[in-house]
């Protein structure tokens, strides 16, 4: 499947910026499930100062917003053709280890409930079976929604909380995986809605890395594997890895983002 993309993220801010520095993750490379015929990140109010790929193989803008600059807009354009894996990558390697997905961050730390959702997984013969089944359990448990989480919820208290939305169910499903001593991984991308072209934000899914396949996808807000409508932009220990764009700003007044999207065949 070919998809087109077209990402606009605008930041504005309420005084002029001392200095504000952005980390990009917008741009998409080469896999075993897509392969990137054209791509481009424009700025406006802003230079890219530098590109490389991370730790975890992200391809990475660092931009660098204009001085006394109120806005500055980053869109993010391509077209990418997908396709469908039953949501496995492979045995995908870099130069970060495998353990280093089995370790616990601030966003995926265990508590009680992550502990009791993650109980069925301990001594699984099947674990394949059981990593589906706990992602039809953590979407039972956590209704999607917006409005009672944010970028630095842990997983623990949107397990807690009882509703969230994609990054929520895939931090959650991580951190269950990670007690089994599965190596679990958060993923950011785009997903092309069967109902509408335009959207709100991107997508977050999860990933498990099982020894007689590689990396597995499980997206627990659809309830199923990625598959041809996905398109994988960056991965990492948690949502702070694979963030589409973090950063630091020096100055005063608040700041807005408004963000469009269009994912279309």
């Amino acid at each position: 499947m070919q998809l087109t993309i077209s990402h606009t993220t605008i930041y504005t801010y309420e005084t002029p910026v001392h200095y504000a520095l952005q980390r990009v993750r917008l741009t998409p490379t080469d896999t075993t499930q897509q392969k990137v015929h054209s791509w481009s990140l424009s700025v406006e109010g802003g230079v890219q100062e530098a590109q490389y790929l991370d730790h975890n193989r992200n391809l990475t803008h660092l931009v660098n917003v204009d001085q006394g600059g109120t806005e500055v807009r980053l869109t993010a354009t391509g077209t990418v053709t997908t396709m469908d894996t039953a949501g496995i990558l492979g045995h995908m390697t870099g130069p970060a280890p495998l353990w280093l997905y089995k370790r616990e961050t601030a966003l995926t730390e265990a508590g009680d409930t992550i502990r009791d959702i993650a109980a069925p997984l301990r001594g699984s013969t099947d674990m394949l079976a059981a990593l589906h089944d706990l992602s039809a359990r953590i979407a039972e448990a956590v209704e999607y929604g917006t409005g009672q989480t944010w970028a630095q919820t842990t997983a623990e208290e949107a397990l807690a909380g009882g509703r969230g939305v994609c990054q929520d169910h895939a931090q959650i499903f991580i951190a269950a995986a990670r007690l089994a001593g599965v190596p679990a991984r958060y993923v950011s991308g785009y997903l092309m809605m069967d109902d509408r072209t335009e959207q709100d934000a991107g997508h977050a899914w999860a990933e498990a890395h099982l020894p007689s396949l590689g990396w597995v996808g499980f997206d627990v807000s659809n309830g199923q594997s990625p598959d041809e409508r996905y398109v994988r932009i960056a991965s990492g220990r948690d949502y702070t890895d694979a963030a589409p764009i973090s950063g630091l700003r020096q100055g005063e007044g608040d700041e807005r983002m408004i963000v469009t999207l269009q994912v279309q065949q």
